[in-house]
């Protein structure tokens, strides 16, 4: 019985650095290879190059390391998407038939996509999304995701590949400062407050968007990847939810901390984004196949990021 060695693609991402250290925790250093285009420290070894779109050097990887499972989370995300339309149409897609075919010609074990609530539209319903609902999303993101989606599915039919995927909602965490997202507001509004600065948000202080903080996201990813196959019964990407919330509201939560803060409105582009997209989550598929449950809610995130941080910039 082969050992089990995963690769993680696009590892340097907010997701990426996390759960690498997690399943490092989990399986050994060693058990974890992380790849990406851009460099990193030592502490992130072992490393490997990798520039998605070169399948050559992908195969030698999986080859050369005895790869048995991958995480794919090597993308373009929404806003960051909108400025180059084809180059993150073929990152996010052609990067992903490439992990898909590689992994039925080596037969791996598992591969995760991660999908997002970025494949919902104003087709879908925006309270309670259910999980199967007709997807038009308006962002090559969206539309690049929605389509891996589709992959994804027809390669665990046509071919058996053991292929698990989860529609993230905007991810919060203190590990670093996202980029190129439209929830990223959620993330830099912490590091504003603490700095003792005024925030100028990108979006309307009433846009409602589903959230989660990052270890809720990356322990709901490690249940997925470790449920009984037979339990899995969605394999385009199952709704996950933790909670909604506005930036007015965590604006408030946080001057439970900071009352001084002081918060602006200067809606950009990316309002239209997330105007698009669904407030709330209907997440009961995840919960009854493979019994998924957040532990993480609005006010219980805001106090450990506020922790977090302090200690980031060394504030008692």
């Amino acid at each position: 019985m082969k050992s089990k060695k995963i690769l993680i693609t696009g590892a340097n991402g907010q997701l990426g650095r996390v759960l690498a250290e997690e399943l490092r925790n989990k399986y050994g250093r060693e058990a974890v290879l992380v790849s990406d285009i851009q460099k990193i420290t030592e502490d992130q070894a072992p490393f490997e190059f990798l520039d998605i779109l070169n399948t050559v050097r992908l195969k030698e990887i999986i080859g050369d390391h005895q790869i048995t499972e991958i995480y794919h989370l090597a993308a373009i995300l929404s806003a960051g998407g909108e400025y180059n339309p084809l180059k993150t149409w073929n990152i996010n897609l052609n990067g992903l038939i490439s992990i898909l075919e590689l992994a039925r010609e080596f037969s791996l074990d598992k591969v995760f996509f991660p999908s997002t609530i970025a494949v919902f539209g104003k087709t879908t319903p925006r309270e309670n999304t259910p999980q199967d609902v007709p997807l038009l999303p308006t962002t090559v993101y969206g539309i690049s995701k929605t389509t891996g989606e589709l992959w994804c599915n027809y390669y665990h039919k046509r071919y058996g590949v053991d292929v698990r995927s989860l529609r993230y909602p905007g991810i919060i965490s203190y590990q670093s400062i996202p980029s190129g997202g439209t929830t990223d507001y959620a993330v830099e509004i912490f590091h504003a407050a603490i700095k003792g600065e005024m925030y100028k948000c990108f979006l309307k202080e009433q846009t409602r968007l589903p959230m989660m903080y990052i270890d809720d996201a990356i322990r709901g990813t490690i249940e997925l990847m470790e449920a009984d196959a037979k339990a899995i019964n969605v394999r385009y990407g199952y709704n996950l939810a933790a909670m909604s919330f506005t930036p007015e509201e965590i604006y408030h939560s946080i001057l439970n901390y900071y009352p001084d803060f002081k918060i602006e409105y200067e809606p950009d582009f990316r309002q239209e984004i997330a105007s698009s997209w669904t407030e709330s989550i209907d997440d009961s598929a995840a919960r009854n196949d493979w019994g998924w449950k957040e532990n993480y809610d609005l006010e219980s995130m805001v106090q450990i990021m506020i922790e977090e941080l302090r200690k980031q910039y060394q504030i008692q």
